[in-house]
């Protein structure tokens, strides 16, 4: 059973069971996932921000925009309009289908990974990862690549509060830490 057919199921069901939600349109669910990397220091160097955007369009299958700079800071040494990162987002079947692969196949790779802080939630429901390397995902070998990067996951949800996004990342299967 996917991520999917498991929320109309299952989640959707304990969650109301839990928070008593009068209407099905009002429990939480899953909106969108964005993927984003920064690309620093190597903002000039255009080999660099073309490995980015290629391996995040193989980790998402999907074609990555790259995010330019809205203004001028000298202090970064960066100029308006100047290429600064590279951004995915995701939504339907692929953002399911990315999910699904973040909680069951990614996660596990990480090395030293001992579950996700419940503080990576924020106040409307959303949770945020980020990752020292993209090697992390199966898409990604880690004997073709030339410069390792980061970046981040954040996962959007309709959640209103903490609780109730904590409990629904908690019922799709993600890993959080016990503490």
């Amino acid at each position: 059973m996917n991520l999917k057919e498991k929320y109309k199921k299952e989640i959707a069901k304990k969650m109301t069971e839990k928070f008593g939600y009068k209407n099905v349109m009002a429990v939480p669910r899953l909106t969108k996932v964005v993927i984003n990397a920064g690309v620093g220091k190597n903002a000039k160097d255009k080999n660099f921000i073309d490995g980015v955007a290629s391996s995040l369009e193989r980790i998402s299958g999907q074609k990555p925009v790259l995010t330019k700079a809205k203004q001028s800071i000298s202090a970064f040494k960066t100029r308006k309009g100047m290429v600064i990162g590279v951004a995915v987002t995701l939504r339907g079947k692929r953002m399911f289908d990315f999910t699904e692969k973040l909680i069951n196949i990614t996660f596990p790779r990480i090395r030293d990974f001992r579950g996700i802080s419940a503080l990576q939630i924020d106040n409307h429901g959303n949770l945020a990862v980020g990752f020292k390397e993209h090697i992390a995902f199966p898409e990604i070998k880690a004997d073709e690549v030339d410069n390792i990067h980061g970046l981040q996951v954040c996962l959007s949800t309709t959640a209103k509060t903490y609780e109730e996004g904590l409990e629904l990342f908690k019922l799709m299967g993600f890993p959080f830490k016990t503490e």
